[in-house]
């Protein structure tokens, strides 16, 4: 009878593990527990800056060859105001615990992501990416390029390397930080991008629109930080305090960068 009856007592507890783990996967499905964030970013300024053309001073037919070149340290759209190259990323509210991740965003898909110098310029000018992934730093012109990255000196102290042409160089190891890690080439001193390292998938880069999305984040109150090549938007340094609705779409409207 003791052997029975310890049978049947593992019998119900696997059973019963097994009914927990399914239902701590379906919790964690469950659309009431995750929603979309999206928003405007918009020039907050009366006047809307016109593009500055760049000077060229070197390799004109290389960097030129696609015609004039413009910084994009403040690109607005003059029909919507819209601004772009905006980081927009959550953080917890504080007091909180990290960030709770969507079973689809937990693994890191693409190991690799891309930045590339055709024309003497960043393209794109700004990208997010998370730990573990790669940069590669990418050129495919016709001319030799460098890359030269510099973030906080603990977590990303950054590096040097002559990226030949058509090469690539790839850069491994950078860490989530609060800081950016600033990119430039300074075989052409004008050019200049910005890669931010996240350890979450709660991230996202405005459009030429100025619009930005960040999609299954976890419903609850949130901060959420706002970051241009200017400097800290909406919220500054502690953030806006956001509630993501469960199952639905939280829009925030137009936010101005002033």
């Amino acid at each position: 009878m003791k052997c029975a009856f310890a049978h049947t007592t593992v019998a119900f507890l696997a059973g019963f593990s097994l009914f927990v783990g399914a239902r701590s996967a379906w919790a964690d499905n469950d659309a009431s527990e995750w929603g979309t964030l999206k928003g405007r970013i918009v020039f907050g300024g009366e006047q809307i800056p016109q593009p500055v053309q760049i000077n060229v001073d070197k390799d004109q037919a290389a960097c030129l060859a696609n015609g004039p070149l413009f910084s994009e340290e403040l690109v607005v759209n003059a029909k919507n105001r819209g601004v772009r190259w905006v980081f927009v990323w959550l953080i917890p509210d504080p007091g909180n615990g990290p960030l709770k991740i969507h079973p689809s965003l937990v693994q890191v898909k693409d190991k690799q992501v891309t930045i590339d110098q055709p024309c003497c310029q960043f393209i794109p000018h700004a990208l997010a990416l998370r730990q573990g992934q790669d940069l590669v730093a990418k050129n495919s012109a016709g001319i030799a390029h460098n890359i030269h990255w510099t973030g906080h000196p603990l977590k990303n102290p950054g590096g040097n390397v002559i990226v030949p042409a058509k090469q690539q160089y790839v850069i491994q190891g950078l860490l989530a930080d609060k800081w950016p890690v600033v990119i430039t080439c300074d075989i052409h001193g004008w050019m200049k991008g910005y890669v931010r390292v996240f350890d979450h998938p709660y991230f996202a880069l405005s459009d030429a629109n100025g619009t930005f999305e960040i999609k299954n984040a976890p419903a609850g109150k949130f901060r959420m930080m706002v970051w241009h090549d200017t400097g800290f938007g909406p919220g500054l340094r502690e953030g806006t305090p956001v509630v993501i609705k469960g199952n639905a779409v939280t829009n925030l409207g137009e936010l101005k960068l002033r």
